[in-house]
């Protein structure tokens, strides 16, 4: 046989080699996808427990410094501070250093200064420690969002309302886990450090499918001011965040102040925002396929202020009850769909939208409260609760104007 009767014989088998190798290479990703989906999930769950961790040791703390009220109102700005101060530029430090050494260096920070706060008295240390919490956790969050946006747009269907709804999930595990060891009589230090392990545990188990670069690739500028749809979006989570701190930082002064409830139980009106919020997310892939990103916003911003409506309108503390269980409900997809859409808009580059509408919503969660409280100084707490419904309905407004 001739070289030449060789070679043509061996040109199909050529051709089917090269065509079946995108099909291998499809097979490859698709088996790889799994690793990172648990990954994705996995960040979620220790961002959940880090916030977890940290609630119950704010009393702790208050008592063993002896802060007064201002004071920790003031020491409490130090996990806002450290947060907003490194959202903007975690997109290009991924991107500079890679995602992998990056949040493991969060993860690092984030128990270090968790274990310091269940130990230390003094002022200073306190200051630095919970600055060091906000660093932290602002890289997770960011870095997290950034892939869950990769993961999602790989999976090609929707996945972002199931992953932050396992950061409500890890945020009540976190809790009852924490009060768990403090019931066996452990000390906040040592129950601290049994948070602390499991959060480090997670994380090696992640590690295997932490995408090594964020989405947008590396490159560009660290920080860019959020414009054009970003802004927008940016915006609506603005508001949303400032919704959903109202109902942490308000609810319970709410349900005392003008239901007459008893301290012991104000807290269920946060219990009951949580957990309708923790089962909308845990089921809202399904539903953001069924209705599309859009109608979630919308409605989910309508149900929302007529939950605040029902909460403020009617005088009884059950009815007030299922209007916080109405807003956890209304807001538990919108927050989610609004960072699928940030990462597919293509005016910014995903690694610097992300970290920017992450800045926008937590400034609605450091700035809504307070401009809550002020407002009710000046006028009542339910025309202040009246004048987060009417943001919420701009919002279903303004969701119509964004391509989401």
């Amino acid at each position: 046989m001739s070289p030449r009767s060789l070679s043509a014989r061996s040109v199909p088998a050529r051709s089917k080699i090269t065509r079946a190798a995108p099909a291998a290479l499809r097979a490859i990703a698709r088996a790889a996808r799994p690793a990172e989906t648990r990954a994705t999930r996995l960040l979620f769950l220790i961002v959940g427990f880090g916030v977890a961790a940290w609630a119950p040791l704010v009393p702790l703390v208050k008592a063993r410094a002896s802060l007064d009220d201002g004071t920790l109102g003031l020491l409490l700005l130090c996990l806002g501070i450290g947060s907003l101060a490194t959202m903007p530029v975690a997109g290009a430090l991924a991107g500079r250093f890679g995602t992998r050494p990056v949040l493991a260096v969060a993860v690092f920070v984030t128990g270090t200064a968790l274990m310091v706060l269940s130990r230390a008295a003094g002022l200073p240390v306190l200051a630095a420690a919970l600055t060091g919490l906000g660093i932290g956790l602002g890289l997770l969050d960011c870095l997290m969002n950034l892939q869950a946006v990769t993961v999602e747009r790989r999976a090609e269907r929707p996945m972002m309302s199931g992953f932050h709804g396992l950061y409500s999930l890890g945020c009540i595990l976190g809790a009852a886990g924490f009060s768990a060891l403090l019931s066996l009589g452990l000390t906040p230090a040592a129950a601290t450090l049994g948070v602390v392990a499991a959060i480090a545990a997670a994380f090696l188990v992640a590690l295997p499918g932490i995408l090594p670069a964020v989405a947008g690739g590396p490159g560009g500028p660290a920080f860019a001011l959020p414009r054009g749809p970003v802004l927008g979006i940016g915006l609506l989570c603005f508001v949303v965040f400032l919704t959903e701190g109202s109902a942490l930082d308000w609810s319970g002064v709410f349900l005392i102040q003008e239901r007459g409830l008893d301290p012991a139980r104000a807290g269920l009106g946060y219990a009951a925002f949580s957990l309708t919020m923790t089962a909308g997310r845990l089921t809202g892939d399904a539903l953001v396929r069924r209705i599309g990103r859009r109608r979630i916003v919308v409605l989910g911003a309508l149900l929302a202020a007529a939950g605040l409506g029902l909460a403020t309108a009617v005088p009884l503390w059950p009815a007030t009850l299922l209007g916080y269980a109405l807003v956890g409900a209304g807001c538990a997809n919108i927050v989610p769909v609004l960072f699928t859409a940030a990462g597919r808009q293509e005016t910014v580059p995903a690694a610097l939208a992300i970290p920017a509408v992450t800045t926008l919503g937590y400034a609605g969660v450091l700035a809504g409260p307070a401009a809550i409280g002020l407002l009710a100084h000046a006028t009542s707490l339910t025309l202040a609760f009246l004048a987060v419904a009417a943001l919420l309905l701009a919002v279903a407004a303004g969701a119509g104007r964004l391509r989401l």
